[in-house]
């Protein structure tokens, strides 16, 4: 299964044509994504009018759906955050090591479009759509 990262998703519901959401509008349907709270808050959360929120809401909604929020995976992600800090890389957003432990933790696949997920995938074995 793949986790889009909300870069993504971003990107498309910008109309912004990149490799990444190249392969999401041709895999709409016909591969298994999911989308996790956080990724989902992160999308919504941007749109400045209601007509386009409630279309994106509506087709984000017919996604199937995983929580990200247990407290193992808030340990996880801290482990995860440090192990990366002592190796000297500082991942911008901690909601970042969230999301890449989360797939790591549920053997996902992520498609993303930020570099912050760079380090997770030399150091922690995070998996990524290769484009």
């Amino acid at each position: 299964m793949i986790l889009v990262d909300s870069s993504v998703w971003i990107d498309y519901f910008n109309g912004n044509q990149t490799n990444q959401t190249d392969w999401l509008d041709s895999s709409l349907g016909n591969s298994p994504i999911v989308i996790g709270n956080l990724i989902l808050t992160e999308v919504l959360q941007g749109f400045q009018n209601d007509k386009d929120f409630k279309i994106a809401k509506d087709l984000l909604l017919k996604i199937p759906f995983m929580p990200m929020g247990e407290q193992s995976l808030a340990v996880e992600s801290a482990m995860n955050y440090r192990l990366l800090r002592r190796k000297g890389v500082t991942v911008r957003k901690t909601i970042d090591v969230i999301i890449g432990t989360f797939c790591i933790h549920n053997h996902l696949t992520l498609l993303h479009c930020d570099h912050d997920f760079d380090p997770m995938v030399k150091y922690l074995g995070l998996k990524i759509v290769d484009i």
